[in-house]
Formats: C-alpha cells, structure tokens, sequence
C-alpha cells in the first residue's frame, strides 16, 4: 500500500478562523507556505510516496485556501527530490481542458516526471457556477444529487477528460463534442510556416491543432478520482483506469463499490482504489482526540457535513451515525497513540486491502510541530506494518 499526504490547505488555527475572515490573512498565507515547505519536506525525506490539494475558490472563512494546486505541487516540487505531486483534484466542470492539459504536462516535465493527474466533478456552488459560467448550466452537484443539475455536470466532466486525454496521447486534437469543438469553426490558416513545419491544416482551413508539450510519463501521468462515493462515479473510473480513491463509508455502502469497480476493470477486488483517512497521531489517545476535534471534527461540520459528505457513514436501517470513538476503533478515523492508529488501519484492510491510503492532513488546524511528529510517526511507526 502506498501512503500520500492530502491537504485541503488551511490557512489559520480553529481559534483564528473563529474571528473571521481569516483568508484575508496574508500573514497567515505566508505561514501555511512556510509550515507546508518543511512538512511536505519531511515526507520527502521520508519517502511518503506523493502529495496532493484540492481546487477550491473564494475561501474567505480560511479554510480550503488552495486555488490553483498546479502552482502548488510546483512550488512543492521545487523544494522536494522525489516524492509525486497531484491533484485531488481539479474541477473539471469549471476548467478548460486544453489548459489542463497543459499546465499538467507541463508539471509533468519540470518535475522530472513526478506528476499525479486527478480530476473532480465540483460541488460548492458558490465558486463553481462562476467559475463555470463559460459552459451553459454547469454548476455544482452535492454528492448523491441525481438531477438534471447532475447530470450536466457529469457529461461536462468526462467530455472534458476524454479532452484531456486527447490531448496527452493523440498527436493531432480534432473534437466535436457538446461543450467543446476543436476547432471551434471554420478557422482560415493560411500560414506557410504551419505548411513546411507543421500539420492540421486542409485547403487554409485549420482542421485539428496539436497540444503541447505532451506529458514526460508515458501515455499519461497516473489518474485519479476524488472522492468516489457513487456507482457512476465508481464505473467511470474503472472503465477509464482511474485510481479511484473512497471516503469514509460503512461497509454497507463502500462493498458494493469495491464489486462495481472490480467488475468494470476486471481486476481483484480493492487493485485500482484507495481510501482518504484523518491521521493524527499523538502520545496519547486523549490528546489525538483532542486535536481530532479542532482540526477533523470542526472542519467537518463547517465544510464536509453541510454538503451531505456524511451520509456515507450514516446507519441506512437506523439513520444514526458512528460516535468518535468508534469512528477512530473501526478506522473511520485513524486518531491516537501509534498502536491505536496501527489497530484501526488493519480493521480498514481486514475490510478491504487497497492500493492506496491518502492521509488527510490538517495543516494549521493542528499545531506545525505536532503536525510535523504525526508525519514521522506514520511513515516510520504505522506504514512499515502495511507495505
């Protein structure tokens, strides 16, 4: 199994973002960067096997403060040797995807090949029917939302991904789709340089244009899917060879998926998916507990829980939920002492053995220098029972 780190990059303590307005914060920005360089460092040095954000816009709160991870897993791959960079993921729905393409391909060689390319479908509205509002009614869809809204959102998030990897393995891109067409009309190129060095070009009429530079990984960087908690999303992901990575779910709910995808792929059940975990690791249980709260717990509540990411571990015969302590005993939430973390990460692969385990990092939330121990202790103390 192999472990990332996974951050949804907070820029302030609970307590800071308790005053308000937190993202506003430059000073605050300045130190997530900082603390972020010597963690994902330490990792590095480690051999955590990569790092991942998220694309989120517009977090004044002070949570999520991750815009553009493209920049970030540049700037983090500048300071680091060898550990893989990603995304969990960009918004497809709000993206241009010859831009991603792009902007991936090229991480992709300034990184010497240490790229991960993952895609999302977007759910907070606030950002994505802005950001979206080039590509008519696309806007955010809540997990488990099965609507027109829905549905849209979905057919513009894979017809941009078929974009995408047109583009990475394709020499020539020619593409007439509902969103999308390349190009996008009749388009007079008559240019005698594109005629002696170049191609695409029918009777000075651009037929297909080439995307560049094509990704150092060959055919394409790894893929993957974040947070696959629904059967379509499940079977794209098998059908297109996506690492589709599962959040918290009761065994009720993510069963069924681990079938869908080992059905779809033709694989053993659990190759090609992975799960998103809090680790916190501290000396004692009382003490991980309690960082649990300020960082997994309140996080929770104020981003995840409102946009119904908790129905996964929702009782569907009783409707009730699994307390904290045995969220961390069934491990929902790997929170405590070494041997406790241990414990509830085999009650995981008892489950189900995956191929990956993203870490969810809680950077800011939880104090820099606990952060920093947590970190070590995983790699050094947990992982090595799982390899």
């Amino acid at each position: 199994m192999k472990a990332s780190l996974f951050y949804l990059p907070s820029i302030a303590s609970r307590g800071e973002i308790e005053q308000g307005m937190a993202g506003m914060r430059g000073d605050y920005y300045q130190r997530m960067l900082r603390d972020l360089s010597e963690q994902i460092r330490l990792a590095d040095d480690l051999g955590y096997n990569s790092v991942s954000f998220t694309e989120h816009h517009f977090h004044i709160e002070g949570f999520e403060l991750s815009n553009n991870p493209v920049l970030l897993d540049l700037y983090f791959a500048m300071q680091t040797k060898q550990i893989r960079v990603g995304q969990l993921g960009i918004v497809l729905p709000a993206a241009n995807p010859i831009r991603v393409a792009e902007d991936i391909a090229m991480l992709d060689h300034m990184t010497g090949g240490r790229a991960n390319a993952g895609f999302a479908r977007g759910y907070q509205r606030r950002w994505v029917d802005i950001m979206a509002q080039q590509t008519h009614d696309i806007h955010g869809a809540l997990p488990h939302q099965h609507d027109d809204i829905d549905a849209a959102n979905r057919a513009a998030f894979e017809e941009n991904f078929q974009i995408i990897k047109k583009c990475w393995t394709e020499e020539m891109l020619a593409f007439d789709g509902k969103y999308w067409k390349v190009p996008a009309g009749e388009t007079p190129w008559a240019l005698e340089t594109t005629q002696k060095y170049g191609k695409g070009v029918e009777n000075g009429i651009l037929k297909a244009v080439g995307v560049v530079p094509k990704p150092l990984q060959k055919p394409h960087p790894p893929m993957f899917l974040p947070f696959a908690s629904s059967e379509n999303s499940i079977r794209w992901a098998a059908r297109e060879g996506v690492t589709a990575i599962l959040p918290p779910m009761l065994p009720v709910y993510e069963n069924h998926l681990y079938d869908v995808y080992a059905e779809v792929s033709d694989r053993p059940r659990g190759d090609g998916t992975g799960l998103l975990r809090d680790v916190i690791i501290a000396d004692t249980d009382e003490e991980a507990m309690e960082l649990w709260k300020n960082s997994g717990q309140f996080s929770g509540g104020a981003w995840f829980a409102p946009f119904g990411f908790r129905r996964g571990m929702q009782d569907p015969k009783t409707g009730e939920f699994l307390t904290p302590e045995d969220a961390i005993k069934e491990g929902y939430t790997l929170a405590g002492t070494v041997d406790t973390v241990i414990r509830g990460l085999e009650a995981n692969m008892k489950r189900q053995k995956v191929d990956w385990l993203f870490c969810y990092t809680y950077n800011a939330l939880i104090p820099h220098a606990r952060l920093m121990k947590s970190i070590e202790q995983f790699w050094t103390k947990v992982m090595p029972r799982f390899v």
